[in-house]
């Protein structure tokens, strides 16, 4: 089973940093938004289509528009801070 508890701990770390770089990427486009970026910059595209979807799915289910601010991003940060804490946590800490 030592092979199952290694293969899983591999996943735990690399989870996590696939989450510490998303985390990275919605806060970078969030500080780019609040500027006028330009929408035929490459890496503004790129922004875009890492973060929409996902804000577009929270959106779609819970009201994210107070008073003009949009907290689609808090509450996805807030989502993958928890799946960061809770599930990361359980797959590098698996014992079979």
């Amino acid at each position: 089973m030592k092979v199952l508890e290694t293969f899983i701990n591999a996943a735990g770390v690399v989870l996590d940093h696939v989450i510490f770089i998303y985390v990275w990427v919605i806060i970078i486009a969030a500080i780019i938004s609040w500027t006028r970026p330009n929408p035929y910059n490459p890496i503004v595209q790129s922004l875009y289509r890492l973060t929409e979807p996902v804000y577009d799915f929270i959106r779609r289910r819970v009201r994210t528009d107070f008073g003009g601010l949009d907290i689609a991003p808090i509450i996805v940060l807030l989502g993958l801070q928890f799946t960061r804490h809770f599930l990361v946590n359980l797959m590098v800490n698996f014992q079979a």
